[in-house]
Formats: C-alpha cells, sequence, structure tokens
C-alpha cells in the first residue's frame, strides 16, 4: 500500500490537528463552489492539478501521515475511506468572512495508529535527519512519499528521543528564558543573574547573542541556552561558542545549560557530544499551565 502526506496548517488554522485527531480525519481545500472540479476543466494551476491528481489516487487501506512545519510529524495511520468528490464538500473550518465555503472539506478518513508516537496528543514527532522526506514530497498540500520506507517512518516516531511539543504560537523559548531570568533558582539553587553583565540576550563583539547569563554559588558565570524542542549538535556547538566568548570577556571559565523541551531520553549521539570537553549541562523542561475560575 501507498504512503501518503498530508500537510495540516496549523500555523494558519490554529488547533487543527487536534481537529484532526478528534474527527479521525483530515482535509484538503479548493472548494467546489469556487469553480475547483475533481472531474473535467477547472482552475486552480499548478498546486490544485497536483492535488487532484493525490485525490484520485489515494485508496482506502493507504497509510497517511499528517506534515507539520519543520519536519514534525503527527500521526500516521489507515485511510479507511475518502470523501472528496465535488458534491461531498464537508469543511473542516467553518464558514467566514474569508473563507464563505469554509475551508479543508475534501476529507481523508484515517483510522489512527495508536501504537505509533507518543501516547499525548499534544506531543508531535520531531524526524530526524535521516528520517526526513524529500522536499518534493514537503512542498505539495498532499503527496505520495517515495523517500522514505513507512517502517524506518514507524521507528523515528517510536524513538521517544524525537518527541516535542506541539506548540506553534507560544513563543515558548523567550517566555522560558524571561522565567529563568526572573526565578533562576528555580533551575539551580544558588543561580543569580550576572552583577556585571546585561541578564537578557547578552550580545558579543561577533554580535551573537545567548538567553540569560546567571552566576552559579562559586562565582562562575552560566549561560543558558533555551531551545523548545531536542536538543541538537548544532545547539550544543552554539552554547559553547557562547561560554568561550565570555570567559574571554570575564576571564573565568563559564559554565553552559541547555534548556529544552525535549523527550528527558537523550539521542545517545547528543549526550556523548554534550559530555565531551568543555561539558554542556542538559536539562529538560516541562510546561504546566493551570486555570482556574475567579469568585
Amino acid at each position: 500500500m501507498a504512503l501518503w502526506k498530508v500537510t495540516c496548517l496549523e500555523s494558519e488554522f490554529p488547533g487543527m490537528w487536534q481537529r484532526w485527531f478528534k474527527h479521525q480525519s483530515v482535509g484538503i481545500g479548493w472548494p467546489p463552489q469556487d469553480g475547483y472540479r475533481l472531474e473535467g476543466l477547472t482552475p486552480g494551476g499548478r498546486g490544485w492539478a497536483t492535488a487532484r491528481a493525490a485525490l484520485k489516487a489515494i485508496r482506502p487501506g493507504d497509510t497517511i501521515v499528517v506534515a507539520l512545519r519543520g519536519h514534525r510529524v503527527g500521526r500516521i495511520g489507515q485511510v479507511t475511506a475518502t470523501e472528496v468528490a465535488d458534491n461531498q464538500w464537508n469543511p473542516l473550518v467553518g464558514k467566514s468572512r474569508d473563507y464563505p465555503h469554509g475551508e479543508m472539506g475534501r476529507r481523508i478518513l484515517v483510522r489512527w495508529d495508536l501504537t505509533v508516537g507518543p501516547d499525548d496528543r499534544d506531543m508531535v514527532v520531531q524526524l530526524p535527519r535521516d528520517a526526513r522526506m524529500s522536499s518534493g514530497e514537503l512542498r505539495p498540500t498532499l503527496a505520495r512519499v517515495h523517500s522514505l520506507p513507512v517502517a524506518d517512518l514507524v521507528a523515528a516516531m517510536n524513538d521517544s528521543s524525537n518527541w516535542v511539543g506541539l506548540l506553534t504560537h507560544f513563543d515558548y523559548e523567550r517566555a522560558l528564558s524571561g522565567y529563568i531570568a526572573a526565578y533562576p533558582h528555580r533551575l539551580e539553587d544558588g543561580l543569580l543573574p550576572h552583577p556585571n553583565e546585561r541578564v537578557r540576550e547578552r550580545v558579543f563583539s561577533d554580535r551573537t547573542r545567548s538567553d540569560v547569563l546567571l552566576e552559579d554559588r562559586q562565582g562562575r558565570p552560566v549561560i543558558i541556552e533555551c531551545k523548545q524542542g531536542s536538543p541538537t549538535k548544532d545547539n550544543i556547538k552554539q552554547l559553547r561558542g557562547y561560554m568561550a566568548h565570555v570567559e574571554k570577556e570575564t576571564g573565568i571559565p563559564a559554565r553552559g545549560i541547555l534548556v529544552h523541551g525535549g523527550s528527558r531520553k537523550l539521542n545517545p549521539e547528543i549526550a556523548r557530544e554534550a559530555e565531551a570537553q568543555p561539558c554542556v549541562e542538559i536539562v529538560q523542561y516541562e510546561l504546566a499551565v493551570a486555570f482556574s475560575t475567579c469568585a
């Protein structure tokens, strides 16, 4: 059976992936009311022509994976039916001034495989470099995937070190660095804002900048770098560069702490890189928000 990729426009329609998950279906646009026809002559250009060909080719029993921005994927599942004909328009986005006929009304019904990927639907999978789709497969809204075997995709999705938060519109990194700057002792007892340097976004002589600059109990500078997803080798190298800058400016060897929102289970390659000298400490954070009704 074929493997297909469908792009979820989470940045344009916040919450769309959660809606797809709940309705056990994915959807694409091109409303028939605007003249886009699955059969016969139709406007729409190359985008609609590519999507239309894919809609005609996809079959029940095929596998489909939800793609999000930044080489992330949501779930993988099996196509159970297609409701994509012009007379089956059933929008997942309601009607509005901008979308008088709604949006994403050509639905592909899916049975999600809940044994693959994170248990928490607020988590998604950041595909590693060796398990990513080609740019030609990522560009269209709906495309068949030839570059990535299903088994490799499943293996990447089941590796918990690739699991990251779904949040796309919340400025995680800036909010986290602001929190650490205000409450450094929550990260490590005894941490304080550095007495002689600007705490937030320290700008070095080469115009690079760190997130937060603190000082520990021994008076050593501590550079905090915040990342929303799982740490990478480039993140560690970036932080080591900041550590070298601070040591050069202060004359004191600096510590580096990389705070990330990925999995607690580190990729072994990343763990080895962090342990090399100068060592970079890696800390995972979790965001918890509680709401209560005012009396």
